[in-house]
């Protein structure tokens, strides 16, 4: 698994995605937070919060993080080096799971430069330092449980097809669907609304984004992150 993972992070680092990644995902927060005049703009708020990033983060991340994984089975399929790779002495959970644990560092070295608004907000916050910090550390922690939830759907999408941009879209709209789609359907029925919510990821997300870490939803991240890695790694097995 330390070879996948060490052969996957030298590639990223090797070609403009690593950066253009980070670059993007940074660029992108940083004007809606800070530059544009919007709901999202930390400044316009009137709290010392940074909740309007965590808003936003997923959406970003809908597009981020099938583009960072887009590659990594579609491309061993389409060039053949699939085959290479099988006949090394790797299980296919050890070539999944690198490959998982490589995009998922990426995302996580994405995010550690986010830091620096936490400390703006502390600096601008009145008194000093009046920010509510369990409820940006469980957003935090909550970010990193969607950002490996969505790299496993990633990389099982990059398993269906040759074409690395199907393997985007079909990414794209399965996390959207996940995230989002069962909150859209949730609006159609009545009592039943509550229990069609906590299939989504969107519902999960936001109860640890609270600052209460509730294993119900660490399960459920767990669950979703498992199940997308088991099926990656039976579609491997089966090529």
């Amino acid at each position: 698994m330390i070879a996948i993972l060490k052969k996957e992070i030298n590639s990223f680092f090797a070609s403009p995605i690593a950066y253009l990644v980070i670059g993007v995902f940074l660029l992108i927060n940083g004007l809606f937070l800070f530059i544009f005049n919007d709901d999202f703009n930390i400044l316009n708020t009137g709290f010392a919060d940074v909740t309007p990033f965590f808003y936003l983060a997923p959406w970003v991340f809908l597009f981020l993080i099938p583009a960072i994984t887009m590659k990594s089975f579609a491309d061993e399929f389409n060039t053949g080096t699939i085959e290479l790779l099988k006949t090394k002495p790797l299980t296919d959970w050890q070539i999944v799971l690198g490959k998982f644990t490589a995009s998922l560092l990426l995302v996580i070295i994405a995010i550690i430069p986010t830091f620096i608004y936490v400390f703006t907000v502390y600096k601008l916050g009145n008194p000093t330092g009046n920010i509510d910090f369990g409820s940006t550390i469980g957003s935090y922690i909550g970010l990193l449980f969607l950002a490996a939830t969505y790299t496993s759907i990633g990389l099982f999408t990059s398993t269906l097809s040759k074409n690395q941009i199907v393997a985007f879209i079909l990414g794209v709209f399965i996390t959207f669907f996940l995230f989002f789609g069962f909150d859209a359907i949730a609006t159609s029925f009545g009592n039943s609304s509550l229990t069609i919510q906590k299939l989504g990821i969107n519902e999960h997300f936001k109860s640890i984004s609270r600052g209460v870490i509730d294993t119900r939803d660490l399960i459920y991240f767990l669950s979703v992150t498992f199940f997308f890695l088991f099926i990656t790694k039976t579609r491997l097995e089966n090529e």
